[in-house]
């Protein structure tokens, strides 16, 4: 693969990254406790079960999936908890984990964008595992801004630039 294309694509997903976690934050700061893990019904989701998930898979297709490090991902416990992390001990494990997964991503060679890796239920590339984390990523924070919008009843004054390249 081009190195210049390879190093794009790389940095451009370590921007998006961050973008995102920063955008989690700002509507986190919005919320109380509470609306963080309120449900609507037992088949949804709340902000907080949101955020375990997307640090979940973070760190099962990144750290663990090309990073090499050992998946300890708990996907049912993402999904089942119901509360009992305040804000700040729900996005400190959060920013963490984005932050080692960046880290992860600027060791990546445009030659290994090309090396296969098994994150998760069969082989993908690595250009294929970052491509599906950042996509989820993107998914999921959409979801949170829709939320915390309904739950802060107000505009939550996001960047509009957030989602452009900078």
């Amino acid at each position: 693969m081009d190195s210049q294309l390879a190093q794009l694509f790389l940095q451009h997903s370590e921007e998006k990254l961050q973008q995102m976690k920063d955008t989690v934050d700002r509507c986190l700061t919005k919320l109380t406790d509470e609306q963080i893990w309120t449900r609507g019904g037992a088949h949804e989701n709340s902000i907080g079960n949101l955020i375990l998930h997307l640090s979940g898979n973070v760190r099962q297709w990144i750290i663990a999936g090309i990073g090499g490090q050992k998946d300890i991902r708990n996907r049912d416990l993402e999904f089942s908890a119901q509360g009992g992390l305040a804000r700040e001990e729900l996005l400190a494990p959060f920013h963490q984990t984005v932050d080692e997964a960046i880290g992860v991503l600027r060791a990546v060679t445009a030659q290994r964008l090309t090396e296969t890796v098994n994150p998760q239920t069969g082989p993908v590339s690595v250009l294929e595992a970052i491509y599906n984390v950042v996509g989820h990523f993107q998914q999921h924070t959409g979801q949170i801004i829709f939320a915390a919008k309904i739950f802060a009843a107000q505009d939550l004054a996001l960047p509009r630039s957030q989602f452009a390249r900078k």
